[in-house]
Parts: structure tokens; sequence; C-alpha cells
């Protein structure tokens, strides 16, 4: 299962979403191609804003500069994976903590 934990200022994902082996598992591919439009699109507008490590094992994104348009599209990508989330419950989980 993939693993997403929202935070005020950080978004973590980890896992595997088991929904079929590794190179054709549509979820995996979804829950990477929203991440990374978004990350991509941040970077765009001002690379400071974010700062993004992927280790393979785990996708992390630290917000370091808040504006609306970073929130807007961060919002827009928790928005598209809890979409994803009620799709494949058996293979997403987001979890949202305050602070």
């Amino acid at each position: 299962m993939i693993t997403i934990d929202v935070k005020n200022n950080e978004i973590s994902v980890k896992g595997h979403a088991g929904f079929d082996d590794i190179g054709k598992d549509i979820v995996c591919a979804s829950v990477s191609s929203i991440i990374y439009t978004t990350v991509n699109g941040i970077f765009n507008i001002d690379k400071s804003a974010i700062k993004f490590v992927d280790t393979k094992k785990l996708l992390k994104i630290t917000i370091v500069k808040r504006s609306t348009v970073v929130t807007i599209l961060l919002d827009n990508m928790v928005g598209l994976l809890e979409n994803l989330e009620n799709q494949y419950p058996e293979n997403l989980q987001i979890i949202k903590k305050g602070g």
C-alpha cells in the first residue's frame, strides 16, 4: 500500500500500491504522475518554494515558501490523490495531520 502523510508543511509518500507488478502498476504510475506534475509546476514558478526528495523509497515535499499559487497546486495535488484513494482504497491511504 502507498501511504501519503500530509502535514502542514510536508507531504511524504512511501510504499508500493501492490495493484500490479512494479512497472505495470497503474496506481503507482498515477501517484507518481500527479506528484511529479505538481512538483515540476511549482519549480517552474519558484524553484525555492519547495524542497523535493526522491530516494526511490520515499518522496518528500517540504514547503519552504508558502504562496497562494503553491497552496493551490498542492491542494489540487492532494485532491487528485484523494480521488485516486477513493477508487483504490486497498492500494492507497492518505493520512492528514495538523501542524
